[in-house]
């Protein structure tokens, strides 16, 4: 899982933190899954921007994962402000998932 960023500390900080939003679907962390490509952190502004993907463009769970993320990081960074952007560009696909999400599914 390779997620951009332009803080290192902070963005281990927010996946640890988003390790705690699931797809339910999946039973999956949506870290360990691979949702998440980019985290940016603007400190002077108090503001983080995340770029995020759905395993599917029509998951009927994405509304409610999408707000997860933002509660998260709002709950990991008090005082930020929080944006989540979906992309679908690249598509998921199930290489993206981390090797414990793969030893997770594979139980």
């Amino acid at each position: 899982m390779n997620v951009e960023t332009n803080h290192n500390i902070n963005c281990t900080i927010a996946l640890a933190g988003l390790q705690e939003v699931y797809d339910p679907e999946v039973g999956l962390n949506v870290v360990d899954m691979g949702l998440i490509y980019k985290l940016n952190f603007d400190e002077e502004a108090k503001r983080i921007d995340a770029l995020m993907t759905l395993s599917t463009q029509f998951c009927p769970m994405g509304e409610s994962i999408v707000k997860g993320v933002l509660n998260r990081l709002k709950t990991s960074f008090p005082g930020y402000d929080a944006q989540v952007n979906l992309t679908f560009d690249p598509p998921w696909n199930y290489e993206m998932i981390s090797e414990d999400g793969r030893n997770f599914l594979n139980r």
